[in-house]
């Protein structure tokens, strides 16, 4: 399949902002003299993706001691949380390039928290996060959660006692935004659906595919690269709620898929490898409604409440997601969440707000994605490494990312460029059954005019949303 033109004339100012920001530095070194010590201590000077690797060997040194770390920009350094930690692991952390800061809360104690919140407020419009900065679990109530509702929230976080969680209303309300790289379109019986195409794999079985968010795959089987035009792939496997991804079988074997994200502007990024996300680090989502917008990854183990679509009065619960502050819209859904180094890091899941007014979105981590559905990206490798606790992660960064396009603005047919929603394996799961380790897909909501979302059940969904499910936006 020859490349295909993305038109990509969205995003406005914002966009070109984040262009300008990701495009110069896209072949950036990841050279090792850039670890320097800066101090004393040992404490190093680090990128964010290489931040990640010294957080996997922090996490081994302090054990159980270990309560999560965050990249801390301003100073390129390393902050990893120590619990009661022994102070012989804690100067061997300290050794080995990490700010360590000791802290109140232990890792057991943030998922003991969560779990709490997950059998007391589970309640649609709402989410939860560790946040390593604060070393509390963030929770946030949409607009929608008010009366009798809102005192169940607040009760439950002042019965996890002082200093353990934060409490935050949301302007707008928590939606999936099903409409995200370059467009993909299905027609179904509730009409047209419109996604994003997240990254372009390589299936188990040899096969070119695709990732893009589950509820995406659930709400419709073949997908199209233009709004009117034939199927090109179709779903291998979905999973939504609980998780939220879907791989996507071109349906033919001879499909050029280049594993590359479309920026826009004739520009694209060489996408060799996924990595877990670091709290802290700087973050690139790419979607078909809004283009190219940057932020920063907020929190991690997101577990995410909507309403349920399919289930009136019921609660799509999606868990494991990565918190971020970038924007999104509907038709973002499924769309690549990447660093500036060529690492996919998320496919974009739901949230808040809008590219106006600012929100916050939440990801499926593809590193979890990968694994389930045994799909490789890039050089083949299938995820990051190492264990995300509370706010820890690891994963290596990709060498390199290409941010030349001779082929003109647009041109793309790489990940991030038009993808077809596909499928996630049902029983993958990065889940831990306190309810702070799982994986949290978006569900589409009531009251989400941009959700589509599905029952996983039967495979299909509806889609109501007006504008982001027709193809025209």
């Amino acid at each position: 399949m020859p490349k295909r033109k993305a038109a990509i004339a969205v995003g406005g100012v914002a966009a070109l902002g984040a262009a300008a920001l990701l495009l110069p530095n896209a072949n950036a070194s990841q050279d090792k003299n850039d670890m320097n010590a800066a101090g004393t201590g040992g404490v190093k000077t680090l990128k964010a993706t290489q931040a990640s690797g010294v957080a996997a060997q922090v996490q081994k040194i302090l054990g159980d001691a270990f309560a999560g770390s965050y990249y801390d920009s301003a100073k390129q350094q390393l902050v990893v949380n120590a619990a009661d930690g022994d102070q012989n692991a804690i100067a061997q952390a300290k050794n080995a390039g990490a700010v360590v800061r000791e802290v109140q809360n232990s890792t057991r104690a943030l998922k003991a928290a969560a779990g709490t919140l997950k059998t007391k407020a589970t309640i649609p419009g709402t989410s939860w996060a560790v946040d390593p900065r604060t070393d509390k679990v963030l929770v946030t109530a949409d607009s929608t959660v008010t009366g009798a509702k809102w005192n169940r929230l607040q009760s439950t976080v002042q019965s996890l006692g002082t200093g353990m969680a934060t409490l935050k209303k949301s302007a707008g309300s928590f939606k999936t935004f099903v409409s995200g790289g370059d467009a993909i379109f299905s027609q179904t019986q509730a009409g047209g659906v419109r996604c994003s195409l997240g990254f372009n794999v390589t299936a188990s079985d040899g096969s070119p595919a695709f990732l893009t968010a589950g509820h995406c795959g659930v709400a419709a089987k073949d997908w199209s690269d233009s709004q009117n035009g034939q199927p090109i792939a179709s779903v291998d496997q979905a999973k939504f709620p609980g998780n939220d991804f879907s791989l996507v079988k071109y349906t033919d074997p001879n499909t050029q898929a280049p594993s590359e994200v479309n920026a826009g502007n004739g520009q694209t990024v060489q996408i060799t490898q996924a990595a877990d996300a670091t709290v802290g680090e700087t973050v690139f989502r790419m979607g078909s409604t809004t283009g190219l917008h940057n932020g920063q990854v907020t929190g991690l183990d997101a577990t995410v409440n909507f309403q349920s679509e399919t289930n009136p009065g019921g609660t799509d619960t999606v868990n494991g997601l990565i918190q971020t502050n970038v924007c999104a819209e509907a038709g973002d859904s499924g769309g690549s969440l990447f660093t500036q180094d060529g690492s996919a890091v998320g496919l974009t899941s739901g949230g808040s707000g809008d590219c106006t007014s600012g929100g916050e979105t939440f990801f499926q981590p593809v590193t979890a994605a990968l694994q389930a559905t045994g799909a490789t990206l890039g050089n083949g490798g299938n995820g990051g490494s190492g264990g995300n606790g509370a706010g820890g992660q690891s994963g290596s960064a990709a060498p390199s990312a290409s941010a030349s396009d001779p082929s003109g603005a647009g041109d793309q047919s790489g990940a991030g460029g038009d993808q077809i929603g596909g499928s996630a394996d049902p029983s993958a799961s990065a889940s831990d059954p306190s309810g702070a380790g799982d994986q949290s897909g978006t569900g589409a909501g009531a009251s989400d005019p941009a959700g589509s979302g599905g029952d996983p059940s039967s495979g299909s969904g509806s889609a109501n949303d007006g504008s982001s499910l027709t193809g025209s936006n």
